[in-house]
């Protein structure tokens, strides 16, 4: 850039002078009302000693000005030959201005000075005579201005409070960066230009922190740097703010975290990594550990707009929007953060309600409600209402998802941050994914998961450097096996932490994340068992810990789930729950190349549709396996996949196009214990971050000259990525309007109805097919119990667990009604029987709100209750007397 800027003066027909004593070097970014003033008195003052100044020159900076400043700037070099103007492309900050000032400079001596002379011009020659000593001392370096000294003069202080924090940032800059520099952010510093210039052309901060960069640079160097006491005054319109300090702490931070990617890289690059083609230990930190970076920004942003894209129907029209594809499952989840918020405001027991299945309730614990959001979003849910926390839990979460995939990936998989981000929105945004991101947040909500994953192989991170082959140890794993007991304590607890807090936002993940987890290891291990072996005992000691952690949190949790009040012992899902091997070759209904007609016959349902990964993509898959065959995690995931794959068809599994059904190896965990309660269809999303994790490590190699040199081949591979991935990429959910609440319920009308300890019956009950009576309850607040309802809970003497109330008499009758639209014979018995329902779930009102076949249910009801409807409030209800007489009638009827 040095180069650049002479040519440049070449080109003005200004002279080459390599004679040049001092260069003042003045960054500036809209400083049109001091910059003049300023250039005048650095012109004044060193055209008034020839003598001891020689020749010099003054470099102004412009930073991407939007003022007057070139143009003021412009005019003294047309004045004085000696000003120079240098321009940056845009504002970039004032080290990036430095630097381009300096870098354009001939001086013996450069000075960098602000452009509100805070220190005035005069106090250059303290420096310049304390630099003269230095050198004849202890050679060349820099002298700079210090406020802090006790010899320096304030003559205009700042606020109290300003001056106090900035005395408490440079405090925290010493103690990180240079201890023993007093005042590292005052502008006014005189340097010896060929160390300058060494020292700015090695820099890579643009803010605020460039100061402590070429001081740090000037000590590594063994440049002496001095303090020197100035006069100083508080300039108004300072650009420097109290939080800056902060930034230069920020931006320090990210340097150091940025050098020692460059060590790392540069010992992978000697060989103390595999090459190119090799990858990562997956029980190593790989290369792409690092802080943070402008890419991780960009990519998290791009997942959220994804995510925002995705649900866009949503978010338009919050009030009436309702996710077509979702069937009962929106009420009931917005019920769930309703409950939830409810029994946080009112310190209630947030594992048991009573709003459901009155009066014997439901047991939450035992139920997807998502404690680990549901609670601490309470605030929100309070405030803006269910529909908003269901809007944001299944937007956020799944661009949190995927973020956390992507952090995963380039921690332990990839260099290219960007392979990353590829692999990690295949495991996020997979088919599977989007069809559970219709209706199950807890399956799509998965940002723990690579975190436990991560904390899980940091316990095998000492132990894998100490047992892996040459060359294969990663340049994180600095530390011995068995060196670090605090550290396997350490993550050991952490582990525990954050699988206590999965727990509370899904178990069901949770396990088939164990079993991926497990899957992966013994593929591993069996291939690199001298890893395995070094990694198990301070595997087992973590997992030891996290045990001494999880348990006591989880205790009562978990006692209240499985033996609490409506606890249940498994779940019945029917004997036809797996993929049929069709599924995983097709595309889903969410997919931009698939239809529902294609994907629906092979689907449990919309929301269950749990591979549909599409032939193009398991076309690639194989060849990627193929390609990269020799890397030991390759193998191992692609183990995962397939295993995964097979295990998600099910007990039975049939041969497609054929009447011929083979026994499947989930046979043999379908009656296990956990297990029995698993969809095993569900046990395919395991290959989405399989599937993902490979994509990454291909796109990685696919990027890297050294592996492919040819350009031909890279774009071919891409070609193929792009291929395989397009038609999977998910369309925005669709939405559907929602029924309005009955204003007998919206306008509160239904209190005068019901007494404390009576419900709402609704007409039909609410269970899994139709559970619209669950949103009227979260849309007003809440004020009434009703029967019936979608959730999980126990049947029969054995408490096999069910989806809904068990059901009854009269809730049977009227789902007939409504599913066909016909009334059956209604006689004594039959009236009896619905007597005896309505005093068991302690009616207060009968409600029969506008819905198909409503016509036939108000007859059904008003013969089995003796007497027509009254129409309140655009429905129908039937007040009935109160709990006691309907028990006592119930009772003589028995």
């Amino acid at each position: 850039m040095a180069e650049e800027s002479r040519v440049a003066d070449a080109a003005a027909g200004r002279p080459r002078n390599t004679d040049v004593t001092l260069s003042v070097v003045v960054p500036a970014y809209n400083e049109e009302a001091r910059l003049r003033p300023t250039l005048d008195a650095i012109r004044a003052h060193l055209a008034a000693d020839p003598g001891r100044w020689g020749v010099w020159e003054l470099i102004v900076v412009d930073d991407g000005s939007s003022d007057g400043t070139v143009a003021i700037a412009e005019a003294a070099a047309a004045e004085e030959p000696r000003v120079r103007l240098v321009r940056s492309p845009g504002n970039h900050g004032k080290g990036h201005a430095l630097r381009l000032g300096v870098l354009a400079s001939y001086g013996r001596r450069v000075l960098l000075t602000d452009a509100d002379l805070a220190t005035p011009i005069e106090e250059l020659d303290q420096l310049d005579k304390r630099l003269g000593e230095q050198a004849a001392d202890d050679g060349l370096g820099a002298a700079i201005g210090s406020r802090a000294h006790p010899d320096a003069r304030i003559e205009v202080r700042q606020w109290a409070l300003r001056e106090w924090l900035g005395r408490l940032g440079n405090r925290l800059i010493q103690a990180v960066a240079v201890d023993g520099i007093e005042d590292t952010q005052c502008g006014f510093k005189l340097f010896d230009g060929d160390q300058a210039r060494a020292a700015f052309g090695a820099s890579r901060l643009d803010g605020w922190g460039i100061d402590v960069e070429i001081l740090r640079y000037f000590r590594r160097a063994g440049w002496p740097v001095t303090e020197v006491p100035v006069r100083w005054a508080h300039q108004p319109g300072s650009k420097v703010r109290p939080l800056d300090y902060v930034r230069v702490l920020l931006e320090l931070v990210r340097l150091k975290a940025g050098r020692s990617r460059s060590a790392r890289w540069a010992r992978w690059a000697s060989g103390s990594r595999p090459s190119g083609s090799e990858a990562p230990n997956p029980g190593t930190s790989g290369p792409g550990t690092s802080g943070l970076r402008p890419v991780d920004l960009t990519v998290t942003v791009l997942f959220v707009l994804a995510a925002l894209f995705l649900y866009k129907g949503l978010w338009s029209d919050l009030d009436h929007s309702y996710l077509a594809d979702s069937g009962s499952d929106q009420n009931q989840w917005e019920w769930f953060f309703a409950v939830t918020a409810d029994n946080v405001r009112h310190l209630h027991n947030p594992l048991f309600t009573t709003f459901q299945n009155f009066p014997d309730g439901v047991n939450l614990m035992a139920n997807t409600v998502m404690l680990g959001l549901s609670v601490p979003l309470t605030p929100v849910t309070l405030l803006f209402g269910p529909t908003v926390t269901w809007a944001f839990v299944l937007t956020f979460g799944l661009a949190a998802t995927a973020t956390a995939w992507y952090w995963l990936f380039a921690r332990r998989l990839t260099r290219n941050r960007w392979a990353a981000a590829l692999g990690a929105a295949l495991a996020a945004f997979a088919p599977p994914m989007m069809s559970h991101a219709n209706a199950h947040p807890n399956f799509l909500v998965l940002f723990m998961i690579p975190v436990i994953i991560d904390r899980a192989l940091r316990l095998c991170d000492a132990a894998a450097a100490a047992g892996a082959a040459p060359g294969e140890a990663g340049p994180g794993d600095a530390v011995a096996a068995g060196a670090a007991p605090k550290r396997v304590a350490r993550d050991g607890v952490l582990l525990g932490l954050f699988v206590t807090y999965q727990i509370f936002l899904g178990e069901e993940p949770l396990l088939l994340a164990v079993m991926g987890m497990l899957l992966f290891a013994l593929a591993y291990a069996f291939q690199r068992r001298d890893v395995a072996k070094a990694s198990v005992r301070p595997l087992l000691r973590g997992l030891g810990y996290a045990l001494q952690v999880c348990l006591p949190l989880l205790a009562f949790p978990l006692y209240w789930q499985f033996f609490g009040p409506q606890s249940y012992h498994s779940v019945l899902h029917g004997d036809n729950a797996g993929n049929s091997p069709l599924s995983f070759l097709h595309f889903s209904g969410r997919a931009l190349f698939g239809t529902e007609a294609a994907a629906d016959p092979l689907a449990m349902n919309r929301t269950e549709q749990n591979a549909f990964y599409g032939w193009p993509l398991i076309a690639l898959s194989g060849g990627l396996v193929v390609w990269l065959w020799r890397l030991a995690a390759v193998r191992a995931l692609a183990f995962t996949a397939a295993a995964a794959a097979l295990l998600s068809l099910g007990p039975r599994v049939r041969i497609p196009f054929t009447d011929v059904v083979l026994p499947g190896p989930w046979r043999v965990l379908a009656h296990q214990p956990l297990f029995e309660s698993v969809i095993e269809s569900r046990v395919a999303m395991i290959c989405a971050p399989a599937l993902g994790a490979l994509v990454a490590l291909a796109a990685d190699r696919l990027g890297d000259e050294g592996v492919l040199p040819r350009r031909s081949d890279r774009l071919v591979g891409l070609a193929a990525l792009a291929t395989a991935l397009i038609p999977i990429i998910p369309t925005p959910m669709p939405v559907r309007e929602r029924p309005d609440v009955p204003a007998f319920i919206a306008d509160g009308t239904y209190r005068s109805y019901v007494s404390p300890g009576e419900s709402v019956v609704p007409v039909p009950l609410p269970d899994p097919g139709d559970a619209e009576a669950l949103h009227w309850q979260s849309a007003s607040g809440l004020g009434f119990s009703v029967p019936g309802g979608y959730f999980n809970g126990p049947w029969g003497p054995d408490r096999r667990g069910i989806y809904g109330a068990s059901p009854r008499f009269t809730s049977n009758w009227l789902r007939e009604v409504r599913n066909t639209g016909q009334v059956p014979p209604i006689g004594p018995g039959q009236q009896a029987q619905a007597r005896f329902d309505l005093a068991f779930w302690k009616a207060g009102v009968v409600v029969l709100a506008p819905q198909p076949n409503d016509a036939a249910l108000y007859e059904t009801v008003e013969k089995l209750l003796g007497e027509p409807g009254k129409r309140v409030d655009g429905a129908w209800i039937w007040d009935l007397p109160p709990t006691g007489a309907g028990a006592r009638a119930a009772g003589a009827a028995g």
